[in-house]
């Protein structure tokens, strides 16, 4: 791939730098119910997945969680992102540049989508091109969630571009036949390797900084202003 015809961006790590905040929460949730669960251990079990994905590895448990503990989670969430949400360092800079068409494909729901970029300035740059787990039958690791997206925007699977946090992530892109990479930038790695993390899921690249979002042999290649 010379250069791509679309960039599909997930939210949670690579445009907000939200995972730390939200396993917190997670564990605050599941915690209420008796589940005793820490932030790192949250961090390698739910990383780039769905609440329904931990849902179903409680349920596989013998421990399913109570009815109201999606509503309960998605609410203390929100208001946490309310207070400490902050966009990923220089991922601005990065939208603002690119002459290519742009999405984002997250595990979130639609509403937590929306709300972290529009808590972060972000909105303006995706409007509504925005794809979540709950449009397909199979959110990450399974490719469905890419697929759909690149279909979406009128972009074929081989020339499109991922850029993911998340093992999950990458797994479901690498599935759907496109372009990864790793950025492990956001905070949820500052304790983590991430690196050999994303690499071993099998990502095309792996970088750390939004200011190196592109290499500098390609720049000007992937439409860079």
């Amino acid at each position: 791939m010379t250069g791509p015809d679309l960039i599909i961006f997930d939210c949670d790590g690579v445009l907000v730098d939200s995972e730390v905040l939200s396993c917190g929460c997670l564990c605050d949730a599941l915690a209420r119910c008796g589940v005793e669960l820490g932030v790192k251990e949250a961090l390698d079990l739910f990383v780039g997945r769905s609440v329904a994905a931990v849902l179903q590895h409680y349920r596989a448990l013998g421990r399913p969680l109570p009815e109201e503990f999606s509503d309960e989670l998605k609410a203390s969430v929100r208001e946490t992102f309310k207070a400490q949400l902050l966009p990923i360092e220089g991922v601005d800079a990065v939208l603002r540049a690119l002459r290519l068409p742009i999405c984002v494909a997250s595990s979130s729901d639609l509403d937590r989508v929306r709300f972290s970029l529009e808590r972060t300035g972000l909105a303006d740059y995706f409007g509504a091109r925005l794809y979540t787990s709950q449009m397909v039958q199979h959110g990450k690791p399974a490719p469905d969630l890419f697929l759909h997206a690149a279909a979406a925007m009128h972009a074929e699977a081989p020339r499109a571009l991922v850029i993911e946090d998340s093992a999950s992530g990458v797994t479901a892109g690498k599935a759907a036949g496109m372009t990864v990479w790793g950025f492990i930038g956001g905070s949820h790695y500052a304790s983590r390797d991430g690196r050999a993390i994303l690499q071993a899921a099998g990502a095309d690249r792996v970088f750390a900084r939004m200011s190196d979002f592109w290499p500098e042999a390609s720049e000007g290649v992937h439409g860079r202003a």
